[in-house]
């Protein structure tokens, strides 16, 4: 996993998410029709907002898994909140007909904990790193496993180095 320092930053504009959550609800459009969504929490609010809208779903619960204790690591994976019996009843009882939504897979952890409680949910992000792609059935934009990708609600204007002064070659 790469941390903020990393060189391979990917800074995400409220503009550039906003299209991007909007280019994964176009693909699940196709890929439907969902009963319900189940946002995973953080991150997964956002996207999940966007995406509800799109797709015209008011049933929208969420799924606390902490995960990022720092930046640094991801320590162990603990629930905070599960998922509602009566969205884990949709469908088949294992989550056909549910949409589980992540603003990103990174190691997929995350997804592989939510799975085992909708193993026939319907998994999309709007991001996706590598180890984390075979966790999710549909996503938008693939980026490197040591990238870092910054998101609109965990950044501020700032100044920022040339990534030529740091570049040693």
């Amino acid at each position: 996993m790469a941390e903020p320092s990393s060189n391979k930053a990917f800074p995400v504009s409220w503009d550039q998410f906003h299209r991007d959550a909007r280019a994964l609800a176009w693909r699940l459009a196709e890929k439907g029709p969902f009963e319900a969504m189940v946002c995973i929490t953080r991150g997964g609010l956002v996207p999940a907002a966007i995406i509800c809208r799109e797709l015209g779903l008011r049933m929208i619960e969420t799924v606390c898994v902490a995960s990022y204790h720092d930046y640094k690591n991801q320590s162990e994976l603990k629930v905070l909140k599960d998922i509602a019996p009566n969205i884990k009843a949709i469908g088949d009882g294992k989550g056909k007909g549910v949409l589980v939504v992540d603003d990103l897979t990174d190691t997929g952890k995350t997804a592989r904990v939510v799975r085992e409680m909708l193993p026939n949910a319907h998994f999309a992000t709007v991001y996706a790193k590598p180890a984390g792609v075979p966790t999710v059935d549909t996503f938008v934009t693939e980026v490197s496993q040591d990238t870092w990708i910054y998101f609109p609600w965990d950044m501020g204007l700032a100044y920022v180095e040339p990534i030529a002064k740091g570049h040693k070659g």
